[in-house]
């Protein structure tokens, strides 16, 4: 029984060498879908985005669902730091969209957006979740 068990190890080492792990290349872009406004998960995304993006990764962030608050100019009081650090990495080069649909059903208006923010499309939206070798997370 020793034997078999022994030799079952060393298939197991000798195979799991021999598989490629699965990283990130040293620029490959990263695309965030963000669906929430709650304040320790946005500050968590954005504080993983900003480090992600001195590593050289390009940023995409998707805001959605309750996420396209934090683009409002009506939620500026309760999003106020989040909304600052968005406009930092924007200022950075990341793009940051916001979902059509879902300004649609929160009632949020292209007119309650605040600079920078880019209402996203099919073709942006496919652009950048398809761009070759994209990382993509959902937070």
């Amino acid at each position: 029984m020793r034997y078999v068990t022994r030799l079952l190890v060393a298939v197991v080492l000798v195979l799991g060498s021999l598989a490629s792990p699965a990283l990130a290349g040293d620029k490959d872009p990263l695309f965030i879908g963000l669906s929430s406004d709650q304040s320790q998960r946005v500050g968590h995304v954005l504080h993983f985005s900003g480090l992600q993006m001195a590593r050289g990764h390009s940023l995409t962030i998707w805001l959605n669902e309750s996420g396209i608050f934090l683009a409002s100019k009506k939620y500026s009081k309760k999003h106020s730091a989040q909304q600052k650090t968005l406009a930092e990495l924007m200022s950075k080069g990341a793009t940051v969209l916001i979902c059509q649909y879902c300004m649609k059903q929160l009632d949020v208006k292209e007119s309650d957006l605040l600079p920078g923010f880019v209402i996203g499309n099919p073709e942006l939206l496919g652009g950048a979740i398809f761009k070759d070798n994209t990382k993509t997370l959902s937070w």
